[in-house]
């Protein structure tokens, strides 16, 4: 028998792979932009080395957070919720 909640473990893997290789990127980018600001390395690759964990960052907070949105749509149970706004303030005034 298959668990139905299957195909959400490897989702659930790659949101936090991506997450995992975000930090590292955003880590990567400090410490090259740091190197830079401090010794002013003057060989003409680190000009080129030096923005790429800053690009990298970028890319990779786009794929977590595209990653996130689809496991919280699966999660969630796949259905797009049809409540109206008037329904949904109703539940927050029963709530308060």
């Amino acid at each position: 028998m298959t668990d139905p909640d299957r195909s959400v473990w490897s989702l659930a893997l790659a949101v936090r792979w991506a997450a995992r290789l975000l930090c590292w990127s955003l880590g990567a980018g400090m410490v090259t932009a740091a190197v830079d600001l401090t010794a002013a390395p003057g060989a003409s690759w680190w000009q080129i080395l030096w923005p790429l964990p800053w690009y990298t960052t970028v890319a990779t907070a786009l794929l977590w957070a595209v990653l996130r949105a689809r496991e919280k749509y699966v999660l969630s149970g796949g259905d797009d919720d049809s409540q109206t706004d008037e329904e949904v303030y109703a539940e927050w005034d029963q709530a308060a």
